[in-house]
């Protein structure tokens, strides 16, 4: 469990770095070099996900319940996976309406993907998981969102808000539709096949 916890405050807290210190995080950059700074960036984030896999993996076999989820919330958590899935892929598909749109689409995804994971597990390491990724997910794109608009105050010299910037920008329905069903491939794939072989257990039983 301790493994789990300093993996999450290492893992989180170095991409959390732009929610609270964002000027910080400019000024160091600025003093140690973009390349210096995202390698010490990078060194801190790999350290923290490698304790938190293993972490996790111990403080599974604990196997302290928290709470013992109902059948029909894994019913819900394999339908938000299916948007998460969807979400992660619009993100990487230029011009499509989910990107425009939602302006943050991976960071949403982690926010639905923790969430599903929550509805579905009840034990202690489960809950400081995915619990601690939902709050930074939830804080991590407020943080985004204020940038957008701040940015976009400083390009036109209003309050704007991402949806008016991004508006110029007109989506196009094939990248929409990519997005969807690449999501929907992704879901399958790793509702299937990948869940069960990388984490060893099977969502649909």
């Amino acid at each position: 469990m301790t493994e789990l916890i300093l993996g999450l405050i290492l893992f989180l807290g170095a991409h959390s770095v732009r929610i609270v210190a964002d000027d910080w995080r400019t000024q160091k950059m600025e003093a140690l070099g973009e390349k210096a700074f995202k390698g010490v960036h990078a060194l801190i984030s790999l350290l923290g996900l490698y304790l938190l896999v293993v972490g996790y993996g111990e403080a599974r076999l604990q196997t302290v319940v928290v709470w013992n989820p109902p059948t029909a919330t894994r019913h819900i958590s394999l339908l938000l996976m299916l948007f998460s899935s969807i979400l992660m892929v619009a993100a990487y598909i230029p011009r499509n309406h989910l990107k425009i749109r939602l302006g943050h689409p991976m960071v949403l995804s982690v926010k639905v993907w923790a969430l599903s994971h929550l509805l579905a597990n009840g034990n202690l390491a489960d809950m400081l998981l995915f619990g601690g990724f939902l709050i930074w997910a939830v804080l991590n794109f407020k943080s985004a969102r204020a940038r957008d608009r701040m940015q976009s105050a400083a390009v036109h010299g209003v309050d704007g808000s991402p949806e008016e910037d991004e508006s110029q920008v007109q989506p196009k329905m094939q990248a929409t539709l990519f997005a969807v069903v690449g999501g929907a491939i992704l879901w399958a794939l790793i509702t299937f096949v990948l869940h069960a072989k990388v984490v060893g257990v099977a969502p649909m039983g």
